[in-house]
């Protein structure tokens, strides 16, 4: 059959009729649907792939993290946290030589609020608890996103804790302060931070190592004053250890493991004397300062050696006889150069 034309109409161009249109605009789409397709495959593959900036760049992966803290036990923690709760003073000293100011912390021993020594660092921090434990209602207040337990141990205790919170038991008891500042530091997404501490006390170990001079062989003396009778701080304390970074000797009877001695009688001094004698008390104030008072003017405290050569000085308890931590470990590193050294 002849083609007919429609009178002052153009022909149609060859592959421009309304079928052949449709036909391209489907094919388009098809096509435009499966690279979609192909893209949404590639990126979910990428996603999955494990490669390390996928990785990095995810969302989860920046959010949370994992420690295993002092007893074995695996926690999840926020990896920056922002609200800090510390239930010990080792936490705490720990927290802030880190540069993490916690939103509660406990009292430190004999006193109100946070150990004296600490000073403005701790001025504004909420107490949370004593000593003996935590005041779980402000903790709640406190709204924390991670809880550093310390040595807390009772279980109903840290269930209910856990409950607030991720809570890590950062050590347990008899552990080094070194190592619980490493557990703090973990918790805390700190570890960089940590280790350069670290790397500064050990040099300022050895910058009072040779301040001593020949006093670095001297035997050292710790003692804490209260009413009933001055008690030894023993070799296996926090205040132990330090002394044993530096090196120094201590008395026979101050030798054991256990954190202090019984309160000893006026008559039983010998066990506290030494080449030096460093005193403190935890309240640093009223009945205690009274009793170390009346020890100094006391014959038998009179007739130590120490106190014939001039070699007593008094120290901050809040710091040498507490849990210590990384700033009381290098404030008593200060004490002693300022003693010894001159």
């Amino acid at each position: 059959m002849p083609h007919s034309t429609i009178p002052g109409a153009h022909p149609a161009p060859r592959g421009r009729t309304g079928r052949g249109l449709r036909r391209r605009s489907g094919i388009a789409a098809l096509f435009t649907a499966l690279m979609a397709l192909m893209l949404a495959l590639t990126a979910c593959g990428s996603g999955s792939g494990g490669s390390g900036e996928a990785d990095a760049a995810s969302p989860a992966s920046s959010e949370s993290v994992t420690v295993t803290d002092a007893t074995g036990t695996e926690v999840e923690v926020p990896a920056d946290p922002q609200r800090v709760v510390t239930l010990s003073e080792l936490d705490l000293d720990s927290a802030l030589a880190l540069g993490v100011t916690p939103v509660g912390a406990t009292a430190g021993r004999g006193q109100e609020g946070a150990p004296r020594y600490l000073g403005d660092k701790a001025a504004d921090i909420t107490m949370v608890g004593t000593v003996t434990g935590p005041e779980l209602d402000k903790v709640i207040k406190a709204d924390p996103d991670v809880i550093l337990a310390g040595q807390v141990r009772d279980q109903q205790v840290l269930s209910r804790l856990r409950q607030i919170a991720p809570t890590v038991v950062t050590f347990q008891v008899g552990d080094n302060w070194k190592d619980a500042f490493a557990n703090i530091a973990q918790a805390l997404g700190r570890t960089d931070q940590q280790q350069a501490f670290m790397a500064d006390y050990q040099a300022k170990i050895e910058t009072v190592q040779q301040d001593l001079g020949p006093a670095s062989d001297s035997v050292v003396s710790v003692v804490r004053w209260n009413p009933k009778g001055p008690s030894t701080i023993n070799k296996g304390t926090f205040a132990g250890s330090v002394l044993n970074d530096l090196g120094v000797q201590r008395p026979e009877a101050q030798q054991e493991t256990a954190q202090h001695s019984m309160p000893l009688s006026m008559e039983n001094l010998d066990a506290i004397d030494g080449d030096w004698i460093f005193v403190g008390t935890l309240s640093g104030q009223g009945n205690d300062v009274d009793a170390l008072d009346a020890a100094m003017a006391s014959p038998s405290f009179a007739a130590l050696n120490a106190v014939q050569e001039g070699h007593v000085s008094t120290v901050d308890g809040s710091m040498w006889m507490s849990l210590g931590g990384p700033l009381a470990a290098t404030a008593m590193l200060d004490d002693v150069d300022t003693a010894m050294a001159n």
